[in-house]
């Protein structure tokens, strides 16, 4: 099963046939636009909109979902650093964790610890393993994309200056221990705290 993202509604994606309280979709027959709105205007007025798109096959299920929307394929990092604080950026008022698009024939992992770099001024990251593959929904330029997001977690010693990347409207960079991530995470997004465990979420 996977989750797709709109704003902070999750698309459910399974090889269920049904699943209880979600409108099933067999995915050939998905219309993006038409249910994006859906979830838009319900989110609006506070309803939730519960869609599951289906396909027997899972390979089948993602690369139909690849061939519905452009995608974008990006890197992140949950960064910690010495003390065992984690790496946040604050921009469209939210709370949320570096990523960035990887560039063309650039490797994944450089991708992640580049983007991580360029938006925090961080450096000396090392990634210590794969977390998770995120995916949601946005628009650019008046046209909905798919953007799939690889995380890993990351560790540095660098104790030095947090530097926003300002042009990407990153206002604020901390670090933040456990009390400040778990109230960080009450105003960030649901693809991000999917990188949490539960006692940060509690």
């Amino acid at each position: 099963m996977y989750k797709v993202f709109v704003n902070n509604t999750p698309i459910i994606l399974s090889t269920k046939k049904s699943i209880d309280g979600y409108k099933m979709i067999p995915i050939k027959k998905v219309e993006f636009p038409t249910i994006i709105k859906d979830i838009l205007d319900k989110e609006a007025v506070d309803e939730e909109a519960k869609y599951h798109f289906y396909h027997k096959n899972e390979d089948k299920l993602i690369e139909h979902l690849y061939s519905k929307l452009p995608v974008v394929v990006a890197g992140g990092g949950k960064a910690y650093n010495a003390k065992g604080e984690i790496l946040f950026i604050y921009r469209n008022g939210k709370w949320d964790l570096p990523k960035g698009k990887i560039e063309k024939n650039e490797h994944i992992e450089t991708a992640a610890i580049r983007e991580v770099e360029e938006e925090t001024g961080v450096t000396g990251l090392e990634i210590t393993k794969f977390l998770y593959k995120t995916y949601h929904v946005f628009r650019r330029n008046g046209e909905y994309r798919l953007k799939v997001t690889y995380w890993f977690e990351m560790k540095t010693e660098y104790k030095g200056d947090l530097v926003p990347q300002k042009e990407e409207g990153i206002t604020k960079v901390k670090w933040k221990n456990k009390r400040k991530a778990k109230k960080a995470l009450t105003n960030s997004y649901a693809n991000i705290k999917k990188l949490f465990s539960y006692d940060y979420l509690s």
